[in-house]
């Protein structure tokens, strides 16, 4: 006869629900604090050429208004970088102060110079930042060679540091796995390793300069390559001692329902290990569609509560009313609200079991007619027309509605 598992038993393992996040640095970018135990930063980058001082404004703030945390802007030229000031000082007049960052690629050392000035963080790509052609015919990077051009990026890197350094600014360096240097190529093979030994080699320059409010991202557009280089630079980094936080994001993930399901598939996945303190899901779409996704992602795991919990059943021969349509009627009613758990579920069998940890809930029990809870107490069964305008009733009932 087979034993039935006794839950109480010593031998069984404990689980925590709650994700602990692994302990960095705070890192002030603007008014935003990255790391340090805030909440996971939210970002997104405009798709404005940032000599249009106007239309890059624009965008930032429509950006902002939803949500975004810390605007990201490309800076391919000087005269771009220069505008940057422009574009600083229109927000500061005709909006707010939001927290930019300059994205600065090839030959990037006079150009991030200049719009350090104007920012509040500055993104470098090490396998760009000093660019060195690849030589078709080439077997081999003595070690030599690898050092003479660790000292130019020393040498390059230099000043952008101190300047950052001396200001009170942030830097993220940002390294991508398609575009990783040749000489980091040859050494550690396209790999993750690569990509670590990248950013560590950046992160030592900074370090010796006295600069620690550093950002560190290592992305790429394949979900396990990106979930392997960010979970050995943690680990790393915590041999290291280093404590700088993560950006995350799945790099050229696309557009439409795969896009968003591959960048939640690689920034979720990681930031339930407790890794990640700013993420960005880069789609192939208006920027402003990102954002909800990056929420969504943040409140399922529950590391941030903006929205509406819904919780609702998938619907079965037992349910007593269109679900589909009814939780539709009840998230357009209530989806404005925030900090709130609210379910819809279509039958009495599974209900209250499956919503009980929810604020408040619409039950189909009966044919025609709705239950509705306040959390595991039904407080009144209703006809099923006056089903959306009763729970809102309640809410307001318990002083916890506010207007659209």
């Amino acid at each position: 006869m087979q034993t039935l598992p006794n839950p109480t038993a010593t031998s069984q393992p404990t689980f925590d629900t709650t994700i602990k996040r692994r302990k960095t640095r705070p890192v002030k970018v603007g008014n935003v604090t990255i790391g340090g135990g805030y909440p996971v930063v939210v970002q997104s980058m405009i798709n404005e050429d940032t000599l249009d001082v106007e239309g890059s404004v624009a965008a930032i703030r429509r950006l902002h208004e939803i949500g975004c945390e810390i605007v990201r802007v490309t800076v391919p030229s000087l005269a771009h970088a220069k505008a940057l000031a422009e574009i600083k000082q229109k927000l500061l007049k005709t909006y707010q102060d939001v927290p930019l960052v300059a994205d600065v690629h090839h030959n990037g050392m006079k150009i991030a110079l200049e719009v350090a000035q104007h920012v509040d963080k500055v993104r470098i790509n090490p396998g760009l930042y000093v660019f060195e052609k690849p030589k078709s015919d080439r077997t081999e990077y003595t070690k030599a060679e690898f050092d003479e051009i660790g000292e130019k990026i020393r040498e390059t890197l230099e000043p952008l540091v101190v300047s950052l350094r001396d200001q009170g600014k942030a830097m993220r360096i940002g390294v991508n796995h398609g575009s990783l240097a040749e000489r980091m190529v040859f050494t550690y093979g396209d790999t993750p390793e690569g990509m670590v030994e990248s950013a560590l080699e950046f992160i030592r320059i900074c370090e010796s300069l006295d600069f620690r409010n550093l950002v560190v991202s290592l992305k790429a557009s394949r979900v396990p390559v990106m979930l392997a280089a960010y979970r050995l630079l943690a680990h790393r980094m915590d041999e290291l001692g280093m404590d700088y936080p993560l950006h995350l994001g799945v790099t050229e993930a696309g557009d439409g329902e795969y896009g968003r399901i591959k960048s939640t598939a690689g920034i979720a996945t990681l930031l339930a290990d407790g890794i990640g303190d700013t993420i960005r899901v880069s789609l192939t779409e208006a920027p402003e569609k990102e954002i909800p996704v990056c929420y969504s992602i943040l409140q399922a795991l529950g590391l941030r509560k903006t929205m509406v919990e819904y919780v609702a059943c998938p619907s079965c021969g037992r349910t007593l009313f269109n679900l589909e349509e009814v939780l539709h009627k009840v998230r357009e009613a209530t989806k404005h609200l925030t900090g709130l758990d609210i379910a819809v579920m279509g039958c009495i069998v599974n209900g209250p079991g499956e919503m009980a940890d929810a604020d408040y809930g619409y039950v189909g029990k009966q044919p025609g007619y709705i239950s509705l809870y306040r959390g595991r107490e039904e407080i009144k069964k209703v006809p099923e027309s006056q089903g959306v305008e009763e729970l809102i009733n309640l809410i307001k009932a318990d002083d916890r509605w506010v207007d659209p």
